[in-house]
């Protein structure tokens, strides 16, 4: 499994003069035998990271596991239950895997669940599909980043107006947006549905869609550092003049926008930033740009030369891992105003205070996005 939603976590350090909080997890699970073993894992090196068997729970007794684990104060973290592997994790009747837990950590706490079904390994029928005319490259290669498949979506009519040329949106996660059977957690964006039905009410021009799929190398390849910067370049340099020659787009910039969420919503404005000549706009949903050893911040207060034209929409949420990545947001914005960028005409923020850190959270902001860019 790749965790691709979730690449980000709390550091879990402890403030100066602040004293480390206890939070005692607990399942109860009749599902499985009592010799099994299970892991808590999630967000923050207590966590291990989102290491599926790193953090191993005690069997206590009457079908319950448990262990105790110190956080920083004022500690968000996320959490999951495993098997000791992503195909066993904590699941739902329909197989699924359940959403993230969230906690914040402000005194010591104790937290009790009840998991009744465990994933098997097996596929699921996955409810949804993607809707409209796909093409698919498959294991397209690039120095210095690992293959990917690529996801095209083509505009409904596409091959009725044989003359007609379209803008086209790259996103990063490409297996997330689209089609529920590929998705890492079994939800799209839906991102095919929400273009159909804004260009059928005529809030938005019809648009090609490109979808990059993630690889075990996500977070490398979505940062800055030299893979991040081989990634951004084959997005740039391959990934683009491949759509172009394949397809009937708009190839000039202003007709070409890239977007992605957490680690891909700093890949999307690293690539605006760093390629302005190919791309004119970056949705940046719940975007990493400062936070652990990251800070693309720095770029764009260092930056000295005329104003870009581009344009670039923001989001974030408020809850669990949201909470971290908001102090780096804030400052980006505050940055961009510095540099010109207006809220409602080059700059669009979103403060969603009861989203979570999750594609469902981003598929409802999406229509907002596709309409700062294309209406």
């Amino acid at each position: 499994m790749i965790v691709a939603s979730l690449a980000w976590s709390c550091s879990g350090q402890k403030e100066k003069g602040e004293s480390a909080v206890k939070v005692s997890f607990s399942v109860r699970s009749v599902a499985i035998d009592s010799s099994a073993k299970m892991y808590v894992t999630g967000s923050g090196e207590e966590l291990g990271f989102w290491s599926p068997d790193k953090v191993a729970m005690e069997y206590v007794g009457n079908n319950t596991w448990r262990t105790e684990l110190a956080f920083g104060p004022k500690t968000p973290i996320e959490y999951k239950f495993t098997l000791g592997s992503w195909e066993r994790e904590a699941a739902g009747a329909n197989g699924l895997p359940l959403e993230n837990f969230n906690l914040l950590v402000n005194a010591d706490t104790a937290v009790s669940h009840e998991v009744h079904f465990w994933k098997d390994g097996k596929n699921r029928p996955q409810t949804g599909q993607i809707t409209g005319t796909v093409k698919y490259f498959r294991q397209l290669e690039a120095e210095g980043i690992l293959p990917r498949d690529v996801i095209v979506r083509l505009p409904e009519g596409y091959d009725e107006q044989p003359n007609r040329r379209y803008p086209v949106l790259y996103m990063h996660d490409g297996q997330n947006i689209f089609d529920p059977k590929t998705s890492s957690f079994g939800v799209d964006w839906q991102v095919d549905e929400t273009v159909d039905s804004l260009v059928r009410r005529s809030l938005i021009e019809p648009v090609i869609v490109v979808g990059a799929y993630n690889t075990t190398n996500r977070t490398a390849e979505y940062t800055p550092g030299e893979t991040g910067s081989a990634y951004m370049k084959f997005m740039a340099e391959t990934l683009k003049p491949l759509i172009d020659k394949e397809f009937r787009t708009k190839p000039e910039r202003e007709h070409t926008i890239v977007g992605g969420s957490s680690a891909g919503g700093i890949a999307s404005f690293m690539l605006l930033w760093e390629y302005p000549e190919v791309y004119s706009g970056a949705i940046c949903m719940s975007p990493a740009f400062k936070i652990q050893h990251i800070d693309y911040v720095k770029n764009v207060k260092a930056y000295k030369g005329e104003k870009r034209d581009f344009k670039i929409y923001i989001d974030n949420g408020g809850i669990g891992l949201e909470l971290e990545l908001q102090p780096g947001i804030d400052e980006m914005v505050e940055a961009l105003e510095a540099q010109g960028y207006k809220q409602g005409e080059d700059l669009y923020y979103i403060l969603d205070k009861n989203a979570k850190h999750f594609e469902s959270a981003w598929a409802e902001r999406m229509p907002e996005a596709l309409v700062f860019f294309y209406k």
